[in-house]
């Protein structure tokens, strides 16, 4: 059964040290993709800008800096506001965004009590699908006989 944690919230997008414009958001996890947390940002355009990363990096940045290339992501306070700063990275450009660190950090509780950490593999379903893959099957039987039955006698004549 897929099960999914969303939450809509109001980022900060900063332009400057100076100026910052909000920007929409969904956080959405699935546990379906139990290793991952999607990000949508809704800019004004037709469809929303998603990104993909591990909710082990986010659990992990609103603790510490951490993450390196794409997504960095680290806690601040900025006048006196616990935030979650997420730096994004693509070929299209550069993002630094502000997220509310209560609502990111009850959100992503939600996800951790919905699935463990350590428990992501359980929702995947690999230990079944394998025991599915290699379980024998009627026919199988026959690929195990030997197609050419010895030329020896059964009944012993020569």
């Amino acid at each position: 059964m897929n099960t999914v944690v969303e939450r809509e919230l109001e980022l900060n997008l900063v332009l400057s040290p100076e100026r910052s414009i909000p920007v929409p958001a969904r956080l959405t996890y699935r546990t379906d993709d139990p290793y991952a947390v999607h990000v949508a940002f809704h800019i004004g355009s037709d469809s929303p800008v998603n990104w993909t990363f591990a909710r082990e990096l986010l659990v992990e940045g609103v603790f510490r800096p951490c993450g390196h290339g794409d997504v960095r992501i680290w806690p601040t306070k900025i006048d006196s506001r616990s935030v979650i700063c997420m730096a994004l990275t693509s070929p299209d450009g550069d993002a630094l965004l502000e997220a509310p660190s209560v609502a990111v950090s009850a959100w992503l509780e939600r996800t951790l009590l919905m699935v463990p950490p350590g428990t992501e593999t359980e929702q995947l379903g690999i230990e079944e699908a394998l025991a599915e893959l290699l379980a024998p099957l009627p026919a199988d039987d026959l690929w195990l006989r030997d197609p050419w039955p010895s030329d020896e006698s059964q009944d012993g004549e020569a």
